[in-house]
């Protein structure tokens, strides 16, 4: 077993019932360096798992009429499915609601709140349940929603327990200034130093308005923060307080590699909770950009949204991780095009490298039989290669080590491309035609072979399958699994005189405009299911009858005031007109609209709503409105002029 160790964690994901190419952009960086690394022969750990606590679980659970556990159970098994599709070898996937993680987050608690940093108290304070975050008033954006999603947050008043975060400040501050490597890239450090130094305020670190959480151990009517909760996976996932031997050999956690959204947990709250709990701080975090579509991030609303699992099906496996880590430079944020897609598929994998494989099996089977000839002289392009090889594999060593793919892969396609030039130089089929060079072109095919070895054996962290087709074709008979990254940098280990495979290409090239009239005849043929299962679900749903519509009084009225009402960020007080009636009503759309936009519209209300008192409020009426995905609400309206107090049928 290796002295050498290596622990790389993603986050733990929160189980969305949508999968998307997102989800697999952090876990295919993570899984490419844990692959390296064992390559260079650490012991390697890579933890992944699911975030299944918190409020917005619960309700999601309770739109689809599950329990929270039902409602997780079936999304983390695509997730599990997807990684599998992904060929991603994580040693393990740690779930939120284990007996392992509980008891692991109970301790924690327990063991800060004795050390005299949690402590009971009342939160007033704006709360992101999307984003399950708190924040100032001061920290929230120009609209008053959250900084982070832009979504509107809620006013919350509760009793919690809150952890002394402003206590580990100026430690925390002192730490980054001792280690300015720990957060990467170095734009996002600088990022994070200026929140810390606008102040740290303590951390609300339990709830009491809903119950699906673990519950803090010396308060049962409260529940932790799933923040709190949820970065103690990372000491779940080897094992903390169940084998010692295992927790020392591999934490601290080398790198944590997360999204740039969630980067102030990683290395402000978890920093801080790790130094109450008198453990060491993880070495590195690496906080990457966003992956785009459109000009946007992907989102249900807008239809953007990129399936991982029809992408590898359409492309395969290697396609789609090739792209991600090779398009994108990893720091920043990049773009999804299918177009640019395949474009790189065809130039990069099937062009380059297939070509280069095809071409050069090809000519051992034509011109030795299939036999790998050995090197018996040199050729005046032989040193140039081996120069622009070995700085490949110093350069593209270094670039891997900071987590720069693109960089890397880039590397690695410059030897690729030179290996073409080189075929192109040393033209094998005129020193064919000439049995007095018989010597110098089986150099230049042992040359080529060898270089092929080098590459399938460095794509070994990269692509789960063409490596394995590679060798194949190369005949060589060690195994594949067993070779090292000294194996992969070093020069003529290809031994002569074994027989090459010649196979179908690797990559074939992909036909774009056949592939998207694929796409629109499944598109056609989707929609036709949907109108189909459309019309079963409206013959089998449970319809109301007309009477039942008949309770409902919907009438137009015309506002004729509005404020809002202190102390609230999203309640506005409203007066209408109701025909020769006047009404108060409370409307929860201060996010969306400014008091005087609403005067003078005439709305579709309920007008016989049972009276409630919000917000210290008498409200009398409900207004309607309708909201999409994102949470944006637009108020419903008549679209002619109707005197007010008319009855909506």
């Amino acid at each position: 077993m290796s002295n050498k160790t290596f622990y790389v964690t993603t986050p733990i994901y929160y189980p969305n019932d949508k999968l998307h190419i997102g989800h697999t952009y952090t876990t295919t960086a993570a899984d490419t360096i844990t692959k390296f690394k064992k390559l260079q022969g650490y012991e390697c750990e890579l933890i992944t798992g699911s975030d299944e606590h918190g409020q917005k679980i619960q309700k999601s659970a309770a739109k689809h009429d599950m329990s929270p556990k039902e409602y997780v159970d079936g999304i983390v098994a695509s997730f599990k499915e997807l990684w599998d599709k992904l060929k991603v070898d994580y040693t393990e996937f740690v779930r939120t609601t284990s007996d392992e993680h509980r008891a692991d987050v109970e301790y924690i608690f327990k063991k800060v709140y004795d050390k005299g940093d949690i402590y009971k108290s009342k939160y007033e304070g704006y709360y992101c349940t999307p984003c399950e975050t708190y924040w100032t008033e001061r920290q929230l954006d120009e609209e008053g929603n959250c900084p982070d999603c832009n979504r509107a947050v809620e006013w919350m008043e509760e009793e919690s327990y809150f952890f002394k975060m402003s206590k580990y400040q100026d430690r925390l501050l002192e730490f980054l200034d001792e280690n300015p490597d720990f957060i990467q890239p170095a734009k996002r450090r600088n990022e994070m130093i200026n929140f810390i130094k606008d102040g740290l305020e303590d951390l609300c670190v339990s709830r009491t308005t809903f119950d699906w959480g673990i519950p803090v151990p010396i308060d049962e009517g409260h529940v932790i923060y799933v923040w709190f909760d949820a970065l103690t996976s990372y000491l779940t996932g080897i094992d903390w307080n169940r084998d010692e031997e295992k927790f020392n050999k591999f934490w601290p956690a080398d790198i944590h590699i997360v999204g740039k959204d969630i980067l102030r947990f990683h290395t402000i709250i978890w920093p801080t909770i790790l130094m109450a709990a008198d453990l060491p701080l993880p070495k590195k975090v690496f906080g990457h950009g966003f992956l785009l579509v459109d000009g946007g991030k992907m989102s249900k609303s807008k239809g953007n949204v990129i399936d991982p699992v029809k992408l590898i099906d359409d492309f395969g496996v290697d396609a789609v991780r090739y792209y991600l880590l090779r398009e994108i430079a990893f720091g920043t944020d990049g773009s999804y095009s299918t177009d640019n897609f395949i474009q790189r598929i065809n130039s990069d994998l099937a062009n380059d490298l297939g070509n280069l494989l095809n071409r050069t099996v090809a000519m051992v089977d034509k011109y030795f039989e299939g036999v790998i000839p050995e090197s018996k002289v040199e050729t005046e392009f032989d040193a140039d290669l081996a120069k622009v090889a070995a700085s490949t594999f110093k350069s593209l060593e270094e670039n891997l080590e900071n987590l720069q793919f693109s960089v890397a892969l880039e590397d690695l396609w410059n030897l690729i491309r030179r290996t073409n030039k080189y075929i192109d130089q040393t033209t094998p089929w005129v020193l064919a035609k000439d049995e007095n060079r018989r010597d110098e072109l089986g150099t230049v095919l042992y040359n080529l072979l060898d270089t092929l070895r080098r590459v399938a054996i460095t794509l070994v962290a990269f692509l789960p399958e063409a490596p394995a087709q590679m060798w194949e074709q190369l005949g060589i008979e060690e195994s594949l699994a067993e070779q090292s990254w000294e194996d992969a940098k070093a020069q003529g280990k290809l031994k002569a005189g074994t027989k090459v495979k010649n196979g179908d290409p690797i990559f074939p090239r992909i036909d774009a405009e056949e592939y998207y009239k694929k796409l629109e005849e499944e598109k056609k043929a989707q929609d036709k299911n949907n109108k189909k299962k459309g019309e079963k679900e409206m013959s089998e749903q449970e319809y109301i009858s007309f009477d039942e519509f008949g309770k409902l009084e919907l009438r137009v009225a015309e506002v004729l005031e509005a404020e809002q009402i202190e102390g609230s960020n999203k309640l506005l007080k409203v007066q209408v007109q109701l025909g020769e009636e006047k009404r108060q009503l409370v409307a929860g759309i201060a996010k969306h609209y400014e008091a005087e936009e609403l005067v003078g519209k005439k709305v579709v209300m309920v007008a016989n709503l049972k009276p409630a008192t919000i917000f210290g409020v008498k409200s009398n009426g409900m207004i309607l409105a309708a909201s999409n995905d994102e949470g944006e609400l637009t108020v419903t309206t008549v679209d002619r002029d109707i005197d007010s107090g008319a009855q909506v049928k």
